[in-house]
């Protein structure tokens, strides 16, 4: 059946826009396919197909490629030939590797599925694909994602659902247009505090990780639809804490110093700091504490506050109250906090 419809097809010629051989048992692809150049649309869902023969490098006009459902082990360097292909379906295949060289030609390419594979990891000349609008690949063992997909600054969806990811680059604040992020039924522990930048997001699914506090301004978010169920968040509990006062190291003393004196702009060390990279570097990942103002670097008590989620969210059930981290740069500015404001317990 699929050789009579292929026959068909050569005899329309350039005519030919449209092949669909889905469900018809096929154990490869059939070369006579390289005469189809003019072809925009190949479906060959539902099929046994275990790789992508070398003709289909002759498909230069293909838009969409639905190679779903098939025993495909690797997404392969093929793939680099298809320079106009916009859509590309990998779901429900085998596939446990990503060629890097199948980046290079997919210039155009805006939809990748590639849900209900084996891959562990992702290459990171992903970040080649830069009118990708649509990336779904859920239901796969990926770990981590490296920070060149964060460089897909086109990506509005981002599907990385039941996977292993432990955490998220904070690179992530990079996708600007991003509007869609699942992540359900992870393995993440921490959101960086980097996430609060996507002013466009506006579906946040993070159901069935390990999170229990959000970033500062977290929930400052334009988000629609927001899901948490499934997370150990930490609740209103207040515990009670000890009263010790911390012994800072020298370097935390002139760093603390320094830091005051350029936040009151004296001329003298905002002068001389220029003319010092190492310290501009140390400095520049001080903390600012929430009760008295002041920046500090190593020494800081993590604190929990409560607050209500956006009247405008779409939310998970029973979700009443937002855990979002603080940072208190002293037992003396913890002991002056707001009655909302809580320590963490230390089980």
């Amino acid at each position: 059946m699929a050789e009579k419809l292929l026959i068909r097809a050569l005899k329309g010629g350039k005519s030919t826009r449209i092949i669909t051989l889905n469900g018809k048992k096929m154990k490869k692809m059939p070369s006579a396919l390289e005469k189809l150049t003019h072809l925009k649309t190949l479906n060959l869902q539902n099929n046994l197909i275990p790789k992508v023969c070398p003709e289909v490098s002759a498909l230069t006009q293909l838009t969409t490629l639905n190679l779903g459902n098939n025993l495909l082990k690797e997404v392969p360097k093929e793939m680099k030939y298809l320079i106009s292909l916009k859509k590309l379906h990998l779901f429900g295949n085998k596939i446990h590797s990503f060629e890097a060289e199948a980046c290079d030609g997919l210039q155009n390419l805006t939809l990748l599925n590639l849900n209900n594979n084996q891959l562990t990891d992702i290459p990171k000349e992903v970040k080649r694909l830069k009118r990708l609008t649509h990336l779904s690949i859920n239901h796969n063992q990926l770990a981590s994602i490296p920070r060149e997909l964060c460089f897909l600054k086109n990506l509005s969806e981002l599907q990385l659902n039941y996977n292993q990811i432990v955490y998220l680059p904070k690179e992530i604040n990079f996708l600007k247009k991003l509007e869609k992020l699942h992540l359900a039924r992870n393995n993440i522990e921490v959101l960086p505090q980097e996430i609060c930048h996507l002013r466009n997001l506006r579906l946040l699914d993070i159901a069935g990780n390990i999170i229990q506090i959000f970033p500062p301004r977290f929930q400052n978010l334009k988000l629609r639809e927001f899901y948490c169920e499934g997370n150990p968040l930490f609740l209103k509990e207040p515990v009670k804490a000890v009263n010790q006062y911390a012994v800072w190291s020298l370097q935390e003393i002139i760093s603390r110093y320094v830091m005051k004196e350029l936040a009151r702009n004296n001329p003298i060390l905002t002068e001389a700091i220029q003319w010092y990279p190492q310290i501009r570097n140390i400095l520049s990942k001080a903390r600012k504490c929430a009760i008295c103002g002041e920046f500090f670097l190593t020494v800081w008590l993590e604190c929990v506050k409560f607050v209500p989620p956006h009247k405008n969210w779409k939310i998970s059930k029973n979700l009443q109250l937002l855990p979002l981290q603080v940072l208190i740069c002293s037992y003396k500015c913890f002991s002056q906090r707001g009655s909302n404001l809580f320590g963490i317990a230390q089980l």
